[in-house]
């Protein structure tokens, strides 16, 4: 991990054993630069295993500067509803700072993902792109529980992060903190053991990305669950 990546543990911020970015304009340069300036293109590319549709209500967990969550509320609608968390109020000063500039309303939260501060069942669709690999496993599991609370009964939940290439080498974008990568054997057991049925899985088709769509049970868990 490099001297600007930190964990979050001032008083002030929520706590998290993941890794916390707190540099958003670098963040979005190193963006810019992965994606050769088309960024919008490549977030929209991995939201279509989302399968979003209009009027849903969605969340997008590690939210970061927030391109996705934006993308996601064009995707619902004015009859839909998207939250974006992330545990640094770096990023999220920007996320809506790019929200006002798109005229786009997106609910955007300091908040950690081992406690969503989100009632049972609210949400259609949960989001987690290039995020779980900054947490370590039980904060994984953690998310994975959390995840599957906020879902509706039947609700979907999509993970997309990097994998390990062949040669077992991190990516590019590894080099620049702890956890590179994260194999999809992994997210899909932090899915499954959460109560998630994972319908779908596979390469994302850039880079070595891969995704994981899961589905809530059409019922809620019988034991009661928890408003954070």
């Amino acid at each position: 991990m490099n001297g600007e990546t930190t964990r979050a543990n001032a008083s002030h911020e929520p706590r998290t054993t993941g890794s916390v970015i707190h540099w958003p304009v670098r963040y979005d340069a190193l963006v810019w630069l992965l994606t050769l300036g088309r960024e919008r293109r490549f977030r929209e590319k991995l939201i279509e295993h989302a399968r979003l549709g209009a009027g849903e209500t969605v969340l997008d967990v590690g939210c970061g500067t927030g391109t996705l969550a934006i993308i996601a509320k064009r995707r619902v609608g004015a009859s839909g509803s998207v939250f974006g968390i992330d545990p640094s109020p770096a990023m999220i000063a920007r996320a809506r700072s790019k929200a006002r500039r798109a005229d786009v309303e997106v609910d955007f939260r300091t908040g950690v993902v081992e406690a969503l501060q989100f009632p049972d069942g609210q949400f259609d669709v949960v989001l987690s792109t290039l995020m779980m690999h900054h947490l370590p496993r039980a904060a994984r599991e953690a998310c994975g529980r959390e995840m599957r609370r906020v879902l509706k009964p039947g609700g979907r939940a999509l993970v997309v992060d990097f994998g390990a290439r062949p040669s077992g080498k991190k990516s590019f974008i590894g080099h620049f903190h702890r956890r590179g990568h994260l194999k999809l054997d992994a997210v899909v057991g932090v899915l499954t053991g959460a109560g998630l049925n994972v319908v779908e899985s596979g390469a994302v088709g850039t880079r070595n990305l891969y995704f994981a769509l899961a589905t809530a049970p059409q019922e809620f868990p019988s034991t009661a669950g928890r408003l954070g």
